[in-house]
């Protein structure tokens, strides 16, 4: 038998993403035409234990959808990860009379609803959003179109001062663990090269070749070099002046950073986001959706198991990734034949 909803709990957690907000009101109205009241904890996990919430009405959703950051703030929560911390959320839930939790974020947000569910009564339905896009189970998360066209919007602003001084630029951006992010910036500016995890480590040395052979063979001009975070462990910027006196060409870097995550969301972001969190509600209204997360597959939604969301076997696309190592070789091997 599924157990009645009352009150759902909500909160957005972790590093924020575009498109949090339209998450944040798909959920509210969805909730509202069932007659279920929405409490939006602030801060993420941390309002839980703060007791920093309120009760969410349409009038405050109505008009969120365009607004880029999330209304209900978002944060690191330290307190869950302490001992007890856990039961102390899901003593605090049960307070509230919080019939189910709903918790838009990344992994280590997902890794949260785990630790609390086992103390906890109600259902806990998580929705991906995050910038990185490197969530199992859903093709895409909230945040990754917009910051996608935040960094073409800034690499093809740096294409017009590189060619005019014919430098070469390191463009930085987000993705500790996987190449989403830098290999769909760098295809679709036209990047000369990509370095992302998916390609290995980065060799001065062979970087230094590449950028020498298509010189020789296209002439002196810009050269961009889309770079995920953490790549080079002494940073772009040293990366950068590495790259100038071993080429003798000047090179710069341009690190996006939290550009990326702001911004008003894209009509793809906000489509989605309103997708999974009407999803995410129905799901628990039908008792479905319990350490699920509400995802979307080939265009529908799915639901996926919570604890496989970080398993990390989502890869970045196979065939753009060979595709450009390819075009690397063929510039780099020039157009004589054979």
């Amino acid at each position: 038998m599924v157990q009645s909803i009352r009150r759902i709990g909500l909160l957005t957690s972790g590093g924020d993403a575009p498109g949090m907000n339209a998450a944040i009101r798909a959920v509210v109205l969805t909730a509202a035409a069932s007659g279920i009241e929405v409490i939006g904890y602030r801060h993420g996990f941390n309002g839980i234990f703060s007791q920093d919430f309120k009760p969410l009405q349409r009038t405050e959703v109505l008009h969120v959808i365009q607004y880029g950051g999330t209304l209900l703030k978002s944060a690191r929560c330290q307190t869950l990860q302490q001992p007890g911390g856990p039961e102390q959320a899901a003593a605090i839930l049960h307070q509230h009379s919080i019939d189910a939790l709903v918790v838009i974020g990344g992994d280590g947000s997902f890794r949260g609803c785990q630790a609390i569910a086992p103390f906890y009564q109600g259902q806990i339905v998580g929705i991906p959003g995050t910038i990185d896009n490197d969530v199992d189970g859903t093709d895409f998360t909230i945040g990754f179109a917009t910051a996608l066209d935040t960094a073409l919007d800034a690499i093809d602003k740096v294409r017009d001062t590189a060619d005019a001084f014919e430098r070469i630029f390191l463009i930085e951006v987000m993705g500790r663990h996987t190449g989403y992010l830098a290999l769909a910036a760098g295809i679709a500016s036209g990047a000369e090269q990509i370095i992302c995890p998916e390609y290995g480590e980065v060799d001065l040395p062979d970087l230094q070749q590449d950028i020498r052979q298509v010189q020789q063979q296209f002439g002196r001009g810009s050269y961009i070099i889309v770079i995920a975070e953490t790549m080079y462990p002494a940073g772009a910027t040293v990366l950068a002046s590495e790259l100038t006196k071993a080429t003798g060409i000047e090179c710069r870097a341009c690190i996006l950073g939290h550009l990326q995550r702001g911004g008003s969301p894209v009509g793809s972001d906000r489509i989605l986001a309103t997708k999974l969190g009407a999803y995410a509600v129905e799901q628990l209204l039908l008792g479905n959706a319990h350490l699920m997360m509400a995802g979307e597959q080939a265009g529908q939604p799915v639901l996926f198991p919570l604890s496989l969301t970080g398993n990390k076997k989502k890869q970045a696309d196979s065939y753009l990734l060979n595709w450009q190592q390819r075009m690397l070789q063929d510039s780099a091997a020039g157009d004589e034949p054979g």
